[in-house]
């Protein structure tokens, strides 16, 4: 038996998961409204955050998975990417735990766990897949061959689709976090009410900064003409605006498919909660034949669940690493 501790603390949610035999047992998220005051998360209050939280959220997943601190086999944690204070605090807690408890620690990439997500519960993708990374932070096209064995295909140029998507809520004056604003709003919204251009970026690479800069004149030149637009026009806004960037994500991903030739097809990170994404995406898998995969919307989002997961299948390889390893703010696949 392997039961596997998870924390998680790259940005401003606090977890902690408790994976036993490749099940997770439990997963407890603690989040910062404190943010939303600041519109966008501030790194020195994330840190501090985290420290009030880890030590209550670790517990509560112990108690939860109905084990107890002495049957846990090994520690796994996030090592990166992410806000260096943030991660800091996880990692240092994470190695606190392993010294004490005399246990293996181990390092997980923020960006794999967020792939592997896949493997918590069925159906799960077969090697090789593709899957599509849409975070805050994060637009990447992965071309997935084992475990920790990928291939990054494309990323953003610029800013994320997470970005894309909180920037353009500043514009319409939508509290943070924007993003499931611009989701919920874009239900009841025409896509077509407003064109927005689609950057042609060459291979599989994605440029948002484009779309953000047309959505900013597109606002600024109604407003004046009449200073109730977006009173008026959110719904339709906000749909146009989720269309393209949808359109963007999903016009790549058809173009990597056909390149290589998988058919196994996923998505993963915060954005992809989006119900026009995910909706999307399950049209285009029934037009291409594709076997398409989508996460619970508890494993979308920074999550522990993926950090003890992607522990897990380290440490059958005993892929362990030091009491001198460090959070690194930038970490590559």
């Amino acid at each position: 038996m392997a039961i596997i501790l998870g924390i998680e603390s790259s940005c401003d949610e606090t977890s902690a998961s408790i994976c036993i035999n490749g099940e997770i047992h439990s997963n407890v998220i603690a989040t910062q409204a404190i943010h939303a005051k600041y519109g966008g998360v501030i790194p020195e209050l994330a840190s501090r955050a985290h420290q009030q939280n880890i030590i209550p959220t670790v517990e509560e997943a112990i108690r939860q998975a109905k084990v107890s601190k002495n049957q846990i086999d090994a520690v796994s944690f996030t090592r990166g990417p992410g806000l260096l204070g943030a991660l800091l605090v996880g990692t240092s807690f994470a190695k606190s735990f392993a010294l004490a408890q005399n246990i293996p620690l181990i390092d997980v990439n923020h960006m794999q766990a967020h792939i592997l997500a896949h493997f918590i519960e069925d159906p799960k993708p077969s090697f090789p897949f593709l899957c599509l990374t849409v975070s805050g932070g994060h637009t990447q096209i992965v071309l997935v061959k084992d475990y920790f064995e990928m291939e990054l295909l494309g990323e953003t140029l610029d800013d994320a689709a997470g970005e894309a998507f909180d920037k353009t809520a500043k514009i319409l004056n939508l509290p943070y976090p924007g993003g499931p604003l611009i989701d919920k709003f874009a239900k009841d919204g025409n896509p077509a009410a407003y064109r927005l251009p689609e950057p042609q970026i060459s291979g599989l690479n994605f440029s948002f900064s484009g779309l953000k800069t047309a959505i900013l004149y597109l606002v600024q030149d109604q407003l004046k003409q009449n200073p109730d637009f977006l009173t008026h026009n959110m719904a339709d806004l906000c749909a146009s605006v989720q269309s393209r960037i949808v359109s963007i994500l999903l016009n790549k991903l058809k173009k990597a498919a056909k390149e290589t030739g998988v058919k196994d097809i996923a998505i993963a990170g915060g954005v992809s909660a989006n119900s026009g994404l995910r909706q999307s995406l399950i049209e285009m898998g029934e037009k291409y034949k594709w076997r398409v995969f989508i996460p619970k919307f508890e494993y979308c989002t920074d999550n522990a669940a993926m950090i003890a997961i992607a522990g897990y299948h380290k440490f059958l390889k005993k892929d362990f690493v030091g009491q001198d390893v460090a959070p690194m703010a930038r970490m590559h696949l």
